[in-house]
């Protein structure tokens, strides 16, 4: 169906719209009733699995609220699935992977060649489905993990405070980490773009685990793998469909995500202020043309708990921050299972 409002692809591209698109990253999620419903008929992969479902809970936030775009539910771990392992998704926990990759010699198990259809079908056919009943109300987002953080599951077994086991592996074994990092990146290339093939209108990459590392680090096993799916990425698909990239905590490397990649949006965490991002993703970088990008973000998600004239003040104080740069206005991570719808619609709408 024509697509009836493209602000969010039209700031995304960097053209101009005539306000501030909004959407919110988790914005189909436990902290909405209706979701929650669900979720009492079925488990969480069950609707993960279920287009019909996924489909379901992925409209619901459009039902209350003025977004400019939808981001198919899924998560992350259906690429580690692919890949062969077994995750669980434990109430209260988080994602669980019983046998994790303990040491390079469990890489054997991985399977070889990941056929996208045959394994991830059921997430196209949501994306497809989606696309459909949206009927061209806004554009869809799909997603997918980026390398590191999903090597960081697939090692670790789960959620960690430290991330120990997986960042031994980057110290201790590098070799071996850039083949699992090499591995999952040819996963998340294909599953992207078999994504937009499906009808996904943009692409976002989660580097949620990113802050975890040294920037020498991060520099050597997380930006190559998101330069490389960036631009093999874009090769594909064309300049058409907007790249958003979102490495959590790894402020520093605005400049470089900005400049030496092909995405064209960079989502940014709360942590850093609006007119430093700004001054960062316009910084040149040495022997490089300045390349124009759009900033995604970056509220604190726990300003939502605020009472609401204190909330629109914080908008508001952001909004301002930014100035004149190309803006989408999101959260600085995602919605959490305790926040009050009515709060993110005070968000939304100021």
């Amino acid at each position: 169906p024509e697509l009836k409002n493209d602000c969010f692809l039209r700031t995304a591209l960097g053209k101009p719209c005539d306000r501030t698109p909004v959407w919110a990253m988790r914005q189909a999620g436990r902290y909405l009733p209706e979701f929650r419903a669900e979720r009492e008929k079925a488990d969480f992969f069950t609707i993960c699995r279920t287009p019909e479902l996924a489909c379901e809970v992925t409209l619901q936030p459009l039902r209350r609220f003025d977004l400019d775009a939808a981001i198919i539910f899924c998560d992350i771990m259906v690429i580690p699935q692919a890949l062969g392992l077994e995750v669980l998704m434990l109430k209260g926990k988080g994602p669980s992977l019983p046998e994790p990759l303990l040491d390079p010699t469990h890489l054997t198990r991985l399977v070889e060649k990941v056929d996208i259809r045959a394994e991830l079908g059921y997430v196209l056919d949501a994306v497809t489905l989606t696309r459909q009943r949206l009927e061209g109300k806004v554009p869809l987002i799909g997603f997918s993990g980026a390398p590191w953080t999903l090597m960081a599951y697939m090692v670790e077994g789960g959620g960690s405070k430290t991330w120990s086991l997986a960042k031994t592996w980057l110290y201790k074994h590098p070799k071996e980490s850039h083949q699992l990092l090499q591995r999952i990146t040819d996963v998340v290339v294909d599953y992207l773009v078999a994504k937009v093939e499906a009808g996904a209108q943009a692409l976002q990459v989660f580097d949620s685990w990113a802050g975890e590392l040294a920037p020498h680090i991060f520099f050597t096993f997380a930006f190559p793998y998101l330069q490389q799916i960036g631009r093999r990425i874009r090769e594909r698909v064309g300049h058409e469909v907007p790249l958003i990239v979102f490495a959590k905590g790894a402020s520093y490397a605005i400049p470089q995500l900005a400049q030496d990649t092909e995405y064209n949006v960079i989502g940014l965490d709360w942590t850093i202020e609006p007119a430093e991002a700004v001054k960062l993703a316009t910084t040149p970088l040495e022997g490089k043309p300045l390349r124009r990008v759009t900033l995604q973000g970056n509220l604190d998600p726990c300003a939502l708990f605020a009472e609401r004239d204190t909330l629109a003040e914080e908008v508001v104080r952001m909004l301002n921050g930014f100035g004149s740069a190309s803006l989408i206005a999101n959260l600085g991570h995602g919605m959490q299972p305790n926040h009050d719808p009515e709060h993110l619609k005070v968000f939304v709408d100021t």
